[in-house]
């Protein structure tokens, strides 16, 4: 299993999770996890996504998270668990 650390932080509006799920569903993803916090109207969530069946390159995957962030108005990362860990080791 190749799992990818996603972060999602900007202002609430309506359908955007509904976006990115229909990204990773597009592209043959699963979400593993998911860690969602709201504030007002900011949202702020975490997920743990499969992408062991993602045919594109990881370049390939940010630049279509790039594309669903300004079509939510977002911003959205992706790293890789294995960096993800490395940078957070005690």
């Amino acid at each position: 299993m190749e799992r990818t650390i996603v972060t999602l932080v900007g202002k609430d509006t309506v359908g955007i999770i509904a976006k990115v799920c229909t990204f990773f569903s597009g592209n043959n993803m699963i979400i593993l996890d998911n860690a969602q916090t709201t504030v007002q109207e900011y949202i702020n969530m975490m997920m743990i996504v499969d992408t062991s069946k993602y045919k594109g390159s990881f370049a390939d995957l940010t630049e279509g998270l790039d594309v669903v962030a300004e079509e939510v108005k977002c911003v959205i990362k992706a790293q890789r668990e294995e960096i993800f860990d490395m940078m957070h080791r005690i």
